[in-house]
Parts: structure tokens; sequence; C-alpha cells
């Protein structure tokens, strides 16, 4: 297989605010890349908004809308093409203004806006069928979209975010209009977490997903993606991204070292993941996102805090890496 080089590193976007959670897509002629930014950090605040930015050439960005969600912290947005739509979904926690640490899961609403030309947008519209549920990363298979949502076992109620780890689902979500959902398999009966989805040509559904602080797991299913089987990796891996680059699968996300996190870009080789690359990163950071340009040079979004705040507090910035393969 090719060999992949990160060829460039850039600061793309840095307003002062903390601005995290990153993810990238083309919708028609198009590139999009979507973050979230807010003025007090990465924790939950009401003063939280959605970005997306317009790019025709991946070098010169424009702002195309924000959003917020009244007395929700919005965060982790993703991008979906489906049904001639472009969608940017966030999860969404429900913030007590008295009191920010009393929360509960339960509490969770998955919210989309969306454009039909990536001009002018609609919402924020609440997705019917995701309370309860921390929505993440989205794929569509043909007339099928699916996302992964997270929640509590049986929904218990655990004041203050005190729910074990391993009480935590995390489950495939499945809908065909891109608004309404219902639970079709879980991914994960236990350490749900974050989890970035990849179909393949034989019907396969691919997914990797963080575990809490334990090792990743690898997990597949195959249609209709109701029996799930999990491999562990032999790492950790936050804000998993899981992509195909022609012949290559790849997966990034934030990796631990003994002098902090960082963000990492690896191959997937059947069960093994093989190095790539380490980002200009630290402090807090991650949450990849990406797009190819064409068979030989792809575009990596993450944030980090390394040349700003160096903590989930702000400044964190928004940055383009550019990868070749050779």
């Amino acid at each position: 297989m090719p060999s992949i080089r990160v060829s460039s590193v850039r600061q793309l976007f840095n307003d002062g605010n903390h601005n995290a959670f990153t993810d990238l897509c083309r919708f028609r002629d198009r590139l999009y890349l979507t973050f979230r930014s807010c003025p007090e950090g990465h924790m939950l605040f009401t003063s939280s908004r959605i970005v997306v930015m317009s790019s025709l050439d991946g070098t010169d960005w424009q702002q195309v809308h924000s959003f917020n969600v009244a007395n929700r912290d919005v965060r982790d947005p993703h991008l979906l093409v489906f049904n001639d739509n472009l969608f940017v979904y966030t999860g969404a926690w429900w913030v007590n203004s008295e009191d920010s640490a009393d929360r509960d899961v339960n509490d969770h609403l998955g919210f989309c806006a969306w454009s039909e030309d990536g001009a002018n947008w609609h919402g924020p519209r609440m997705l019917d069928g995701t309370h309860g549920h921390y929505i993440w990363r989205a794929a569509a298979n043909g007339d099928t979209a699916y996302l992964n949502g997270r929640r509590i076992r049986n929904f218990e109620v655990l004041a203050r975010r005190d729910e074990p780890p391993e009480w935590m689902e995390s489950w495939l979500l499945q809908g065909g209009d891109g608004f309404a959902w219902t639970p079709l398999s879980q991914i994960q009966p236990a350490y749900g977490d974050e989890t970035a989805l990849l179909f393949e040509d034989d019907d396969t559904l691919l997914a990797v997903a963080r575990a809490g602080g334990r090792p990743a797991q690898l997990c597949r299913s195959r249609a209709p993606f109701k029996d799930w089987t999990r491999t562990d990796l032999d790492r950790h891996i936050g804000g998993p991204l899981l992509t195909r680059w022609g012949e290559q699968i790849l997966v990034g996300g934030r990796k631990h070292t003994d002098d902090g996190p960082v963000t990492a870009l690896y191959e997937l080789v059947g069960s093994d993941l093989h190095d790539i690359a380490v980002l200009p990163s630290g402090g807090d950071n991650s949450y990849p996102g990406f797009v190819a340009l064409g068979p030989e040079r792809a575009l990596l979004s993450y944030y980090s805090s390394h040349e700003g705040s160096g903590s989930g507090l702000a400044p964190s910035a928004i940055y383009l890496a550019t990868l070749e393969k050779h």
C-alpha cells in the first residue's frame, strides 16, 4: 500500500474561543468543516455554538452558518450527506443554569441543522427518538441513515452523572429521513462511548468505538446490522475517526503519551493499527475529520490548545493538515 505522510499543517481558525470537535465532508462541489466554538471552554456551557465553514479548494474558507440551542450545551458536531441534503448533527446536554455540575444523561437530545445547497440553512431541529441518547457520528447506506447514540442502561436516573461506565451502552440508530430515529442494535453493551461508522462494499458495517479509558474496540456487523462482534485494539482512541481513502482504512483520534495527549493518525490493517503520524498537538485536542481531495491528497481537521491555553479552557484552535500518498 502507498505510504501516507503529513505534508503541511496550518492553524485554520482561532478567534480566542475554545474551538473543538471537528468534522469534514464534501457536498456537491464544495468542502464543509464543522466544529464547536465556546468562549468558556471544553465543558458544558449554554454559550456554545456550532460553526459551519465552506471552501471550494480547501485553502480559502468562509463561515456559512452557525447555531445554538437554548438552555443546552451543543458539541461534537458531525456531517452527513443524505437525501440530497447536508446535515449537521450535534449532541446537546441540558444545562442547569444554577448548577452546571448537576446533569443527567437522560436529558440528552440530538439536534440538527440542514441545507439543500450548503448556503441556505434550516433548524436547529430536535431529532425524534434521540431523547436520552448522546448522539455522535452518522453514516448513510442506500436509503437509510445510521447514527451512533450512547445511553445509560434502562435509562437509570443517577444524579450528577455518577453512572458507572459499565452501565453505558452504545447504540446504532436508524432513520429514513435524517430527522427521526429508532434503535436498531447495541454496538457496545457496556462502556459505550464515541463510535465512528464505516460501511464497506460487502454490506459490512465497521466501527471504531472508544470505551472510556479502556482500549478502543473494533466492532463489526453485517446487514441487517443487528449482531456485532467486538475486538479490543491495543490502545485508547479518544474522539475516533474511521474512514476509507482508496484501498486504505484510516483511524484517527486522541493518543495518550507520557508527555500528555496528542492527536494521532493510523492505518487499520485487519485488526492492527499502524502508526502514520502524530500531529502538532497537546493539551486539549483531537476529534479529527477527513475529506479526500483526490487519490493522492486529502485534508485532516482537528483541534488543539497547545498554542493556546494548553488546557480545556479558551483559547484552542482548529487545525488543517494536508495528507499525501507516495
